[in-house]
């Protein structure tokens, strides 16, 4: 199974990197000319000429990529074309700020989505029910960005508490936390309840019922960890897309992640920063799926069962 998941991860690696690679170079704009303007020099046409040579623009596409492929696999991804700096550097600086965002808006929808699911769930059909809801419509209808500019003009512009842009201390984590932990928490929410209701009416709820066990005991043991296989399964869904979506919210607010830092590279058509972030995305989106999978058998024993049934 080890072997299986390691090679679809290469597989995967490989193809997400020639997709990537040919979409990036298919792209319109030049980044000579972007260069140019970086270092605010009149540069000829010779000059142009040299520079793309020099950097291996001029070569066929594919020429282009089996070089980049060879330095890859010696772990190499090349240099950024407008800082000169090494592109793993790049990303290694800025990619703790797109961590600490992305753990802190994870525990802002914790925070939110686990008592309101757990009381709709408890209390179907009642005001707890109906609140929960009214949450999850007015999350997923509200666009992460427009609530962003709301959070920024009453909590920064008219009440002045937290900073609307910048890193540097807590405070700063605030606003774009909320803003994403907030739009993911109305999904979670959701189907949380709905996961929670579906065990409350398996048959080993009842069992347990007949066996004299408190309710508490029921719910956390039983209850809310069998609720979980679905919940876990959006998770890791979620939080690839949450780190690689953070690039909205990081410009908005002005936050120096690996989100910015890769705008910034589009709009100067720095490839090795683009093709590098793409790959460090992929991988770590495979690499959370594939940690999904084996929670599940901790998770949940009724799939320990029957894979034990099977062999």
């Amino acid at each position: 199974m080890i072997v299986k998941r390691i090679s679809e991860f290469i597989l995967f690696l490989l193809i997400l990197s020639a997709v990537s690679f040919v979409l990036i170079q298919a792209a319109p704009g030049d980044p000579v000319r972007s260069m140019m303007k970086t270092d605010d020099t009149a540069i000829s046409a010779e000059q142009m000429d040299s520079l793309r040579k020099e950097l291996g623009l001029n070569d066929p596409i594919l020429l282009q990529y089996g070089k980049w492929l060879i330095r890859f696999f010696q772990l190499d991804f090349g240099h950024s074309y407008m800082t000169k700096q090494l592109v793993i550097d790049e990303l290694l600086k800025t990619f703790p700020a797109t961590l600490e965002l992305t753990f802190s808006s994870l525990l802002v929808m914790t925070v939110i989505a686990v008592p309101l699911g757990t009381l709709a769930a408890l209390y179907k059909g009642k005001w707890q029910d109906h609140l929960s809801r009214i949450f999850a419509l007015a999350g997923a209808a509200v666009p992460s960005l427009w609530l962003g500019l709301l959070f920024i003009q009453l909590f920064s512009v008219k009440l002045g508490i937290f900073p609307s842009m910048g890193k540097g201390s807590i405070s700063h984590l605030i606003l774009p936390s909320l803003t994403l932990g907030i739009a993911m928490a109305a999904v979670y929410v959701r189907i949380l309840r709905s996961s929670l209701l579906e065990s409350l009416s398996q048959d080993f709820i009842r069992s347990a019922k007949a066996r004299g066990l408190s309710n508490s005991r029921i719910f956390i043991h039983h209850t809310f960890r069998h609720s979980l296989t679905p919940v876990i399964t959006i998770f890791g869904i979620s939080l690839g897309s949450l780190l690689g979506g953070t690039v909205i919210i990081e410009v908005l607010f002005g936050y120096p992640g690996a989100g910015k830092l890769v705008v910034d590279a589009i709009l100067k058509r720095d490839y090795p920063i683009i093709q590098g972030y793409i790959l460090l995305m992929g991988a770590l989106v495979c690499m959370i799926n594939i940690l999904v999978d084996l929670s599940y058998r901790y998770i949940n024993p009724e799939l320990r069962i029957k894979e034990a049934n099977k062999r």
